[in-house]
């Protein structure tokens, strides 16, 4: 499995989450009980569906070995495995955060440093 998983969250409750040192989920997360994260291959297509044409977002490179048994790979979307954190994620696993703004196009642009 991949060692960086990656989030997509409204900069707003990113920034909430800094200030408390500490980030609990977006709504969807906390419903379902878990963190959704994505890998490499399944963030854009995350980003598609799940949060087209929405502006002030944050991508973030979280090091899911840091997470440890918390993170667990199930299946999702078409039988994907997809990252799950149960639990909080804390920010010393977090390796960057970037803007994931809209393109022209209207998809989001990541950034190059992404795997």
């Amino acid at each position: 499995m991949p060692n960086i998983v990656y989030k997509i969250v409204p900069t707003t409750l990113w920034q909430a989450a800094r200030e408390r040192g500490v980030f609990d989920g977006a709504p969807i997360d906390l419903q379902d009980g878990y963190i959704h994260f994505s890998t490499a291959a399944q963030a854009r297509e995350t980003a598609r569906l799940h949060f087209a044409g929405v502006e002030d977002l944050m991508l973030l490179a979280v090091d899911g070995g840091a997470l440890g048994e918390a993170l667990q790979f199930e299946p999702s979307r078409g039988g994907d495995l997809f990252p799950h954190l149960y639990g909080a994620l804390p920010l010393d696993a977090v390796i960057w955060e970037r803007p994931l703004p809209l393109g022209p196009d209207g998809t989001h642009r990541f950034p190059e440093e992404m795997a």
